[in-house]
């Protein structure tokens, strides 16, 4: 009785598989790789004294830099959750500012969170400058967090670089863990089929 042969055509997709595999658990390394390095700019950009200002019209690369937005005229309100600066849930509030600057994607406006509490309900806050630090979210991928609280409201929790998921780790595990696993099924198939 002769031994079957290898199937070429499967172990070659097994392999181009395998292969692709390993090969998104390496870019997951580099994301991780990156992702600490973008972290690490943030906590230096916490610790430096410049003042952002005029306030860009692309901020994303000024995140957790501090600024000084002019919010001419507040034209809506948007109550999210959100912690206070000792670490109690309540509600963020965000105001929708008319902004002096030209930001074309966004209609000219910007957010600002004034402060928290644990009402929904709007304050009551007609616009002025603000002095805060640039964070990542709302509609835009930022906001301006307040550094003192605006309206009569409290304090929100400061926002800290440490708080970005970084689980590109996690991610690569995974995918070698999937390589592996896709090897020792098709062995296991292989054996099986020699029977």
């Amino acid at each position: 009785m002769t031994a079957r042969r290898v199937p070429i055509f499967s172990t070659i997709v097994v392999l181009a598989a395998v292969a692709t595999m390993i090969a998104l658990g390496v870019w997951q390394l580099g994301r991780k790789a990156e992702k600490e390095a973008l972290i690490a700019q943030y906590q230096a950009a916490l610790q430096s004294s410049d003042v952002i200002t005029p306030f860009p019209s692309i901020p994303q690369g000024f995140l957790f830099r501090a600024t000084v937005y002019p919010c001419r005229k507040v034209i809506g309100w948007e109550a999210i959750s959100g912690r206070s600066a000792n670490g109690q849930s309540g509600y963020a509030h965000v105001a929708q500012c008319e902004g002096p600057y030209a930001m074309p994607r966004q209609g000219g406006v910007g957010e600002v969170v004034v402060g928290w509490s644990r009402s929904p309900d709007s304050p009551t806050w007609a616009g002025g400058e603000v002095a805060g630090l640039i964070a990542a979210g709302g509609k835009y991928g930022w906001r301006v967090i307040a550094n003192q609280p605006l309206a009569g409201l409290q304090p929100m929790a400061k926002p800290d670089p440490a708080d970005l998921p970084n689980n590109h780790l996690a991610y690569a595990g995974q995918w070698f863990f999937f390589a592996l696993t896709a090897l020792v099924i098709y062995v296991l198939a292989l054996r099986r089929r020699r029977r």
